[in-house]
């Protein structure tokens, strides 16, 4: 049993019954539609955020109940959106391993398609009066897209401080596993706002060491997510090269941003700018990070009580920064 299966299995009998809750959620009249959502549910990935949700909630209440279900379907509903919209502005033609819907049925459908999964999460909301779970993924959304946007104006002109780079990713990446568990613990207990607080930053923590670790992926040889160097072609400053950035002096600074800048599509000059940020001990540093995020989200789990629910949320953040994808 690999470490997914392992976590996911306190919660079988949930996962199971959300994937049918999650397809009928996405029905529509439109057969083309019909189509194309038929394609996105079989293609999915490990299902990190539903399992997030019922973890969360099972964890603090012991139960799940129609409102976690919801919950979990708006979040996938919403991140599958985001994903789709992603690809359109990437002008991406592959999603994990498979074609991009805007490759298959190119970006004017592509966008439609995000619209109408963005638009079916709101209404799965509204129309059961869920306004308080509603708020923490609109919350997440909003973020999201600050969260690239300023990584966006950031890129042009590579003046990212460490506080700037947690930023972003905070709301790039942290936010949506933020919600997800917030809204597990409010989808039970909606009038306890501490534990709501207390899951909400468990789930933060937990994505912050989960994108230094995608960081950590752009100088790693191997059979991994994501090509080497892939991050700074793209000119995005990770934790890393910002470390090697800020321990470099005035000659090797304006080496390293006219290397990322002019020439991140050189790849002997990329290879170089990935050995310097390994001579800086960028990796080292970012690693230490990555681990005190870590062990700040363990402790927010210590006030309760152990379960296999607990066991498998511990399991969760210990693959986050295990994972060799």
């Amino acid at each position: 049993m690999n470490i997914v299966e392992q976590i996911k299995q306190p919660i079988l009998n949930e996962m199971e019954l959300f994937e049918k809750k999650f397809h009928k959620s996405m029905a529509s009249k439109v057969a083309l539609l019909n189509r194309i959502t038929y394609y996105i549910v079989n293609r999915k990935g490990k299902q990190m955020r539903p399992m997030f949700v019922f973890l969360t909630a099972k964890m603090v209440a012991g139960e799940v109940n129609e409102r976690t279900y919801r919950g979990a379907s708006v979040i996938e509903l919403i991140h599958t959106a985001t994903l789709v919209h992603d690809d359109v502005v990437d002008d991406s033609n592959k999603r994990r391993g498979f074609f991009s819907l805007n490759a298959l049925w190119k970006n004017k459908i592509a966008v439609l398609v995000g619209d109408y999964l963005l638009s079916k999460g709101l209404l799965l909301s509204i129309d059961n009066n869920d306004f308080d779970l509603l708020k923490i993924i609109s919350v997440a959304v909003r973020e999201m897209s600050e969260g690239e946007l300023l990584q966006i104006e950031k890129a042009r002109r590579l003046d990212i401080t460490e506080e700037v780079y947690y930023e972003i990713i905070r709301q790039k990446t942290a936010t949506l596993i933020a919600a997800c568990c917030s809204l597990g613990a409010a989808s039970v207990l909606p009038e306890h706002s501490e534990y709501i607080e207390n899951m909400r930053k468990f789930g933060e923590l937990i994505g912050m060491a989960f994108q230094i670790k995608d960081d950590l992926f752009d100088y790693t040889d191997g059979p991994i997510g994501k090509p080497t160097g892939i991050d700074i072609k793209e000119q995005k400053m990770t934790l890393p090269l910002i470390y090697a950035l800020n321990h470099s002096d005035k000659k090797e600074k304006r080496w390293l941003i006219n290397s990322v800048k002019n020439h991140n599509k050189d790849k002997k000059r990329v290879r170089e700018v990935i050995d310097f940020v390994k001579q800086k001990e960028g990796l080292v540093y970012a690693e230490h990070k990555m681990i005190e995020f870590q062990k700040e989200a363990l402790q927010l789990l210590q006030p309760f009580p152990n379960s296999s629910y607990k066991e498998a949320l511990i399991l969760m953040v210990n693959y986050v920064i295990e994972r060799k994808k």
